[in-house]
């Protein structure tokens, strides 16, 4: 085939974490986190583009290639690669996150997304009054009063995960909504890029945030809150807290990974009370290789 698969940590990272707005998606330690949830993968250079590819498993011993959020301009020529390392696999299909791309002209089609489509980013640039400047009143209020109030950011050690996933269970619980496995936020844990900050008061665990540290910019990921104390206003503090963490600590963007005001309204208001500006990514596109399969796949899915 024509690629080279990139086994050298620190050439691969020096290519990917350089870039602006980093995606930790590409990075070496998520093809790592992959290794854990017992995925296959690749890390390719094709015509001297570096992308991490992952091998998800399907029902009935199907599977798809899978493009997480890559910069990487697709061509006919880059394409074939893929495609050819797809018929290796047995892959029904081949799903691509461009930040940028839109692939019709290559034959693909839009389909569900797996990242969110449009995110919402600080420039951590701005000193500490311009970032609160921007802010909706309201959330500005919200953060004083729970300082105020006493409020305190906690770093997580390994012995806090149970804390943040059961506060987790509870968030998504209380909203409908399904979540990972606890497996999938342990191995997750486990990686070298993410940290979990807690919000304490009196004694009390409130909140908590699962972030990902990666090039110049650090992702709130997934949080959970306690239905007890929604007065004292924890998250508000805690995403101040870490905004403020990253900025000390030289990052250039505090990204909260995922907004849209149809499919998550109270969440979409929250993060963007801090301000900011919004980046739209192209979404997800697939592109069938076992044309036959794919179309049998499609019909079970839908009636699923």
């Amino acid at each position: 085939m024509n690629f080279n698969e990139i086994t050298n940590k620190d050439q691969w990272e020096q290519k990917m974490s350089s870039q602006t707005q980093a995606q930790f998606l590409q990075s070496w330690e998520w093809g790592e986190f992959q290794k854990r949830l017992g995925r296959k993968f690749w890390r390719l250079e094709i015509e001297g583009e570096f992308v991490l590819v992952i091998k998800v498993p399907l029902p009935l011993g199907w599977n798809y290639l899978y493009i997480p959020r890559t910069r990487v301009e697709l061509t006919k020529s880059k394409l074939e690669v893929l495609k050819e390392l797809a018929g290796q696999e047995k892959s029904l299909f081949i799903r691509v996150e461009p930040v940028s791309q839109e692939l019709t002209s290559l034959g693909f089609n839009k389909t569900k997304l797996v990242q969110p489509t449009k995110t919402l980013m600080l420039d951590l640039s701005l000193r500490e009054d311009e970032l609160l400047a921007q802010m909706h009143q309201k959330t500005r209020y919200n953060i004083r009063l729970a300082e105020k109030k006493g409020v305190k950011l906690v770093v997580s050690k390994s012995e806090g995960f149970p804390k943040f996933y059961d506060l987790l269970m509870d968030t998504y619980r209380r909203k409908d909504k399904g979540l990972h496995s606890r497996n999938y936020y342990q191995k997750l844990y486990l990686d070298h890029i993410t940290k979990i900050y807690f919000a304490e008061f009196d004694g009390k665990i409130l909140c908590a945030n699962m972030m990902i540290y990666y090039g110049d910019t650090m992702t709130y990921l997934h949080g959970g809150s306690s239905s007890e104390d929604k007065n004292i206003m924890a998250p508000h503090l805690l995403q101040w807290e870490q905004i403020k963490l990253a900025k000390a600590q030289g990052y250039k963007y505090y990204d909260f990974w995922g907004i849209d005001e149809i499919k998550w309204p109270g969440v979409t208001r929250f993060k963007k009370g801090f301000g900011g500006f919004e980046v739209d990514y192209s979404g997800a596109w697939e592109l069938a290789v076992n044309k036959f399969w794919y179309s049998i796949y499609r019909i079970i899915k839908r009636f699923k």
